[in-house]
């Protein structure tokens, strides 16, 4: 046995581990900077000026965008000092075109913009937050700061219109096929809409409504529809879907709502009832595991905080489930179909980090 072992024998603290900690939780304290100035970035344009204009100096990238040079500078050094940009000649800065598709390229898949945005915005209620740990309940949808739900659209969005047809949908062929037949689909929790209308611009033959609980979101998805051209065929209506939907639809979909809801199993009926008896069911959910304890790593902790701060507090603001970011792995929702009185799920195929898309049916 070795001095060190004897010593953690005898129950002192393992040096090297308590080092190890520290410099694990610096790297967390300075990925939070990072996040923050990240933000920036995108808000303000130097991300994607950088990509499109190239390589600049401190003054010159301020000129470019209007912006105060000495904010500029600091936040060019604090970047490059995060490994996000390059200085190649002193004073000079550069955006690595690998790194562009998560900062700049908002057309993509892995872009991470949204996700920046989202992270303060979800903070903002922090005081209500502390309130809810010490009394219970939760923060209200409505305590957050309106960019929270544009941070959630972008980086929802990037997926419907990059993954959801060729890389999701493609794995269940019927139901592709019934769309571009032409059928009624309804999007339960339908946010600001950014499924449903990369939905309709490839399905026109197809109908769409979606619905959601919270009205601010609902003009919002008005709004994208407009602006989409698609407005013709998607409508979007302000309902709590666990009272039941007024009709039923050949495919009814969620992506990302199921374990956010307070109800889940009255949600989970009332998409049952309105599924018509040949018709589909889509539910996106997150992709974790069943034990809670194989959830660790990076996304997982990614989830969780996104539980504490959003998912699971908004349910619990409404008396709900709070099932959690975490609350719906497959053994749930096979679990929760059966007892809503679907007949049967199937995974998707699809190999995604992030979420798993089931076809659910009667």
């Amino acid at each position: 046995m070795t001095a060190q072992g004897e010593v953690n024998d005898a129950g002192e603290l393992d040096e090297a581990k308590v080092e190890a900690f520290m410099e694990k939780a610096l790297g967390d304290i300075s990925g939070t900077m990072t996040v923050g100035l990240c933000h920036l970035g995108d808000r303000l344009g130097l991300f994607k000026d950088l990509a499109e204009r190239g390589p600049a100096g401190s003054r010159e990238l301020a000129d470019r965008m209007g912006l105060d040079e000495r904010y500029v500078r600091e936040w060019l050094r604090g970047l490059t000092a995060a490994g996000y940009l390059e200085e190649p000649e002193p004073g000079r800065f550069l955006l690595p075109a690998e790194h562009a598709p998560a900062l700049a390229d908002e057309s993509g898949p892995m872009f991470l913009g949204g996700v920046h945005q989202m992270l303060p915005a979800a903070m903002a209620p922090y005081e209500r937050l502390i309130e809810a740990f010490r009394r219970g309940g939760g923060v209200r949808q409505s305590d957050y700061p309106e960019i929270l739900w544009d941070g959630m659209s972008r980086f929802t969005g990037s997926w419907f219109e990059t993954v959801m047809i060729d890389d999701w949908l493609s794995t269940f062929p019927h139901v592709v096929e019934k769309l571009e037949r032409g059928i009624d689909v309804a999007d339960v929790g339908c946010g600001a809409g950014r499924a449903l209308i990369v939905l309709a611009e490839a399905f026109p033959r197809s109908r769409f409504t979606g619905y959601d609980n919270f009205p601010a979101q609902v003009e919002r998805a008005r709004a994208n529809a407009e602006r989409a051209g698609v407005a013709d065929r998607v409508t979007f209506r302000t309902a709590d879907a666990a009272q039941g939907l007024p009709d039923r639809y050949d495919l009814v979909t969620t992506f990302d709502v199921i374990h956010d809801a307070a109800d889940p199993k009255r949600l989970l009926a009332a998409i049952r009832g309105a599924v018509k008896d040949d018709g589909d069911y889509l539910m996106l959910e997150i992709n974790c595991a069943d034990r809670p304890q194989d959830n660790t790593g990076p996304v997982a902790s990614m989830f969780y905080g996104f539980s504490v701060f959003y998912c699971m507090t908004t349910s619990l603001a409404n008396d709900g489930a709070a099932l959690g970011t975490c609350g719906m792995p497959e053994s749930v929702v096979r679990d929760l179909c059966t007892e809503a009185g679907f007949g049967s799920v199937a995974r998707s195929t699809a190999d995604d980090p992030f979420n798993v898309l089931y076809d659910i049916r009667p």
